[in-house]
């Protein structure tokens, strides 16, 4: 069962019937990643063609589970990695037929106030949600790279999530906390991650 949380209020706080509709639309593109290293546990996105998006620091190696939203645990293995972006791309070893795809959105549309949540699998608890507002739409780092930036609850086991808008699109891959704000790649470095890639044919 999802559950959400605001700010600092606890999880599983009633949500208006949109609002819960809406995580549920968006937990079915949201997978719970385990690297086979042991030392990886994460989330990711279910993306266009099958492919599954996380964070570069979740699958340090080669091979992971992926855990569908239906409770199937398949091995994929990573096609793509970006470190300096934190991005990683996944393929499934089997299985990927009949996957839903995220929708993904237009990060560079975001306005400052705009309402957001995250999903991913916080200290292992399954299907999570935090409701939030984008606080900036375009936060510069190191080596020219752009985060979102909204005050979004997050904790390990949410890395590699979808941050996704009030239309339930993918506008950021969740990746860490800074000042006690969440940071997310951006929707159009994922596209251009993948644009970038070489991304090998499924086993």
């Amino acid at each position: 069962m999802t559950t959400m949380s605001r700010g600092s209020a606890g999880h599983g706080a009633e949500l208006p019937d949109e609002l819960a509709v809406l995580v549920e639309r968006v937990g079915r593109s949201t997978v719970e990643i385990v690297s086979w290293n042991g030392r990886g546990l994460g989330a990711g996105v279910i993306w266009e063609g099958g492919i599954v998006i996380t964070n570069a620091h979740v699958v340090s190696a080669g091979e992971a589970e992926v855990c569908l939203p239906g409770g199937d645990a398949l091995p994929a293995r990573v096609i793509a990695l970006h470190e300096s972006r934190d991005l990683a791309a996944l393929q499934l070893r089997r299985g990927a037929a009949g996957l839903l795809a995220a929708e993904a959105g237009d990060s560079d549309a975001l306005r400052p106030g705009e309402l957001v949540l995250a999903l991913g699998h916080p200290w292992g608890l399954r299907a999570q949600a935090s409701l939030g507002v984008v606080h900036r739409a375009s936060v510069p780092g190191a080596g020219g790279r752009r985060w979102i930036e909204a005050d979004v609850r997050l904790a390990p086991g949410n890395s590699g999530g979808p941050l996704a808008d009030a239309r339930g699109r993918v506008v950021g891959i969740n990746t860490m906390v800074a000042h006690g704000l969440a940071l997310a790649v951006p929707s159009r470095a994922v596209s251009r991650f993948l644009r970038g890639a070489r991304l090998a044919p499924a086993a």
